[in-house]
């Protein structure tokens, strides 16, 4: 493989990305706050990133910009490239494609046939992996590369936790921090054996 798949989420200071019922709305004051300066972590991530690969809660679900056109969708609504969606229940076949606002559309039905369908698109750019369910299908697999994590200062109390390792403890090497705009942004390499 020659993409790089980094886990990258806003998550809360008791560590969930979504609240009860996955709402999302807990990071909308957030998004609109204005920093002094922008995050360079999250800036690169966005230049760097080829693909999206998340599961279907995420695809389907809440949005944390919901209700406006303008910025709906990853990125703030600026993301337009492929997007792998990894569900047991496709809405159309595995494999076929479908579009969105975003662009393409790809579903897959197993993490082997989602990799692979992300690595071909993003060619030696980035996957970034979006929602809990499929970074810590990646991560028991060892198939995750680098985690970006940008901690708010919000409890919420219960929800969708970011990553479970189920029971694995990888190494992780803290590669760079931002701190700005009241949020901590810190980047992590996952290390692992070679594939």
């Amino acid at each position: 493989m020659t993409a790089r798949f980094v886990a990258a989420a806003s998550v809360s200071l008791d560590g969930y990305l979504a609240g009860p019922g996955g709402d999302m709305s807990w990071l909308t004051p957030f998004i609109d706050e204005q920093p002094d300066q922008p995050d360079p972590i999250l800036e690169r991530l966005q230049a760097e990133t080829t693909v999206l690969l998340c599961g279907a809660t995420t695809f389907f679900g809440d949005d944390p910009n919901r209700g406006d056109p303008e910025k709906e969708g990853a990125f703030g609504g600026e993301w337009r490239g492929p997007v792998v969606v990894l569900t047991h229940r496709p809405p159309v076949a595995a494999g076929a494609v479908s579009t969105s606002k975003e662009g393409e559309v790809r579903f897959a039905t197993t993490l082997d046939a989602a990799i692979e369908l992300a690595d071909r698109a993003a060619g030696e750019g980035v996957v970034n992996v979006l929602g809990a369910s499929v970074g810590d299908q990646l991560l028991v697999a060892a198939r995750l590369d680098e985690i970006i994590v940008s901690t708010v200062p919000v409890l919420l109390g219960g929800g969708t936790r970011f990553l479970d390792p189920h029971g694995k403890r990888p190494g992780l090497t803290q590669l760079e921090t931002h701190v700005g705009g009241g949020a901590v942004t810190v980047r992590y390499r996952v290390e692992r054996a070679s594939r």
